[in-house]
């Protein structure tokens, strides 16, 4: 058969319209090294579906969940609904911030040109598909990489600090682990709460943590905040691999302990039991203890566009990396360097921030 010129007035050229395509971050499996599962390739733009929008991304954020989706790891994050054998969604990216390409039949409030930010599946890539209760209007202060590093870490922080946490004026929070994503956004809005908040972090990233106006910042490699001698209102333990009595020995008798994720539990629990022990321990003690899973809202969102705008909290950026750096960007994040957040940029040369 002879090849149909595109220029051809009859043939497949003639009927089917090309496919556009886009520029994506793609894996077609699992695996824990991202330099050996991503990989930048062109790929056909999704089409939305009447309960979505059509983002344009100009910069979606990296955080740790980013690594778990990649790595299939722990195993159970699978059967949530990312995959059994295989990623589900051509790439691991989550968070994202950009401006509305088109608007689904059944979505009210939202028009083409909107500033957006919020959550997603394939955050990773020139254009993405968002359910219209997963994102909200841009904070007007912060540019586009600025926003893309807030609706995980910070949505995840505004629940731990004020629905489990339900951090008052006036009391004592503890923020272990407050250089990283989610920490350097509980300390800021544990203190828009009007708490008293003591930041536990290493020596090389102190100078970050006071300059986020946390009360007392306990640098781990000289001093145990777990020896008792100070007791907290409330403990947020982001991330952390303390034993579950260590953090108990750092409350008040009615203190509230609030676990957020870990990073030692292995490829079944991936740091699970902790939290399980805390809530099956809670109903037999005056602490309360426990975990949760952050919801993904655009109500969250605005009350997140509200602190940033009223510059009670802003997010905290390490570094910027373009598209084709993004397994490099999560080995940076893996390495244990980052302070505060790593971001990809979208944008290209003439872009407006």
């Amino acid at each position: 058969m002879q090849p149909t010129s595109l220029d051809s007035p009859s043939g497949p050229a003639a009927t089917a319209p090309r496919a556009i395509t886009m520029r994506s971050i793609v894996q077609d499996r699992y695996g824990p090294e991202p330099e050996d599962v991503l990989r930048t390739a062109e790929i056909a733009r999704p089409a939305i579906r009447p309960d979505e929008v059509l983002v344009k991304v100009h910069a979606a954020g990296v955080d740790r969940g980013t690594w778990h989706i990649m790595a299939g790891l722990p195993y159970p994050i699978r059967l949530a609904g990312f995959g059994l054998r295989r990623p589900k969604n051509p790439s691991p990216g989550r968070a994202f911030a950009g401006t509305v390409e088109a608007v689904g039949a059944s979505v009210t409030g939202v028009a083409t040109g909107d500033e957006v930010y919020g959550t997603c599946n394939s955050s990773f890539a020139e254009y993405a598909c968002v359910r219209a209760d997963r994102q909200s209007a841009k904070p007007a202060n912060l540019s586009f990489d600025q926003a893309a590093a807030v609706p995980i870490s910070g949505v995840t922080a505004l629940q731990a600090v004020r629905d489990h946490g339900r951090v008052r004026p006036g009391q004592q929070v503890l923020v272990v682990g407050a250089s990283g994503g989610v920490g350097t956004f509980a300390v800021q809005i544990a203190k828009a709460y009007g708490a008293e908040v003591a930041a536990v972090c290493s020596t090389a990233k102190a100078d970050l943590v006071h300059a986020l106006r946390a009360d007392r910042v306990i640098d781990y490699t000289r001093e145990d905040f777990a020896d008792g001698r100070h007791r907290y209102d409330v403990v947020l333990d982001i991330g952390g691999n303390r034993r579950l009595s260590d953090l108990r020995r750092t409350l008040t008798p009615k203190g509230r302990l609030v676990i957020v994720g870990g990073e030692n539990g292995g490829r079944w629990l991936g740091g699970v039991d902790r939290q399980l022990r805390a809530q099956l321990l809670s109903p037999w003690t005056a602490q309360t203890l426990g975990t949760f899973v952050a919801s993904e809202n655009a109500d969250d969102l605005a009350s997140l566009s509200g602190l940033v705008e009223g510059g009670k909290v802003s997010p905290v950026i390490d570094r910027v990396y373009p598209l084709s750096e993004t397994a490099a960007a999560i080995r940076h994040l893996l390495d244990g360097r980052t302070r505060g957040k790593l971001v990809i940029t979208l944008r290209s040369a003439g872009d407006r921030i």
